[in-house]
């Protein structure tokens, strides 16, 4: 996923005040209406610019999208961003609808970027609102959770922080941590709501807003998930793949045997039913070997694959590209 530069995308500083991003939003967004612009890109930087606004005219969005754009430079070897870069910023409003200065309505098809920092848009939470108008304002955030809490449920203490401007117009972060019930078998892109969690209603007899948490997990050593279904690579030696072998396999349910077919074909999948994410039906674990060859470090080894070489001497590994030695 690419990090969304919002600053750049209206050509402004990142100590631009209010008025200079409204200016620069104003040029930019007569400059690519998709009913006026010539540009042949026009509509995708339409809805750039507008996202970018979006977030930058609201002091509390541009607080969490600083402080997790500092998170996204800590990134790995790799280029990956720490795992949690964009888990537990809380904020109000359960939805994403918005309008432009401009008074017309904005496309809500945000960038991967922005539903995975904001959230996702919650229509029947934006729904619910309408019909309690006296209720507080519901606030939605994104946690983090292992894939071990999805499979056995549990009860964890999460830390949110909520972006808060003062009376001074400077944003001042209020941290606060919340017990929420994980349900077995949730998965990720669902969302837990804790009633009475959001803000205080309008008067004396209204009640609180609801909290919305949208639920992601954070990246296991060992699975990969596809809504309840779970994939893992199995290293395999180069005579279990060949001969077949019965091997010790751990799961999210514990270890189990698996037996590994003979000529078993790299990177085949090998499924265990039900050993999935918990549900109805649950979901399935499917296993993929991965051949992994010992290192030839002593003479034994060494002799060993001399003679392989010898024996096999008709097997040709790149025949498939056309390749004959």
């Amino acid at each position: 996923m690419e990090f969304k530069d919002y600053y750049a995308t209206l050509g402004i500083a990142r100590d631009a005040s209010a008025d200079d991003i409204k200016r620069a939003y104003r040029k930019l967004a007569r400059k690519y209406h998709p009913d006026v612009s010539k540009e042949s890109d026009a509509e995708e930087r339409f809805k750039e610019v507008a996202e970018a606004y979006e977030v930058l005219k609201d002091p509390e969005k541009r607080a969490a999208y600083d402080a997790a754009g500092q998170r996204w430079q800590q990134r790995d070897a790799q280029g990956q961003p720490p795992p949690d870069w964009n888990a537990g910023f809380e904020f109000r409003g359960a939805d994403f609808g918005f309008s432009d200065a401009m008074g017309s309505e904005a496309n809500e098809d945000h960038s991967d970027f922005f539903e995975a920092l904001f959230g996702r848009h919650l229509h029947e939470a934006r729904q619910a609102r309408r019909r309690r108008s006296t209720q507080g304002e519901d606030h939605h955030a994104r946690i983090a959770i292992d894939l071990e809490d999805a499979v056995n449920g549990g009860t964890r203490i999460v830390t949110l922080r909520l972006p808060v401007v003062d009376s001074d117009g400077q944003v001042r972060w209020q941290e606060r941590h919340v017990e929420v019930r994980i349900p077995k078998g949730i998965r990720a892109g669902q969302h837990l709501r804790l009633t009475g969690q959001g803000s205080p209603g309008a008067g004396p007899q209204a009640t609180a807003g609801d909290l919305y948490l949208e639920v992601e997990f954070k990246p296991h050593p060992l699975f990969s998930v596809d809504g309840r279904d779970v994939t893992m690579h199995l290293p395999v030696a180069p005579w279990e793949a060949a001969l077949g072998a019965s091997v010790e396999v751990p799961t999210l349910h514990g270890a189990v045997t698996l037996d590994i077919p003979a000529s078993a074909k790299p990177h085949r999948k090998l499924r265990l039913r039900g050993k999935g994410l918990p549900g109805d039906p649950p979901g399935d674990l499917y296993v993929v070997p991965t051949i992994v060859t010992p290192p030839a470090d002593t003479p034994a080894v060494e002799d060993a694959y001399r003679a392989l070489e010898k024996s096999a001497a008709r097997f040709q590994p790149r025949a498939s590209l056309g390749v004959a030695v």
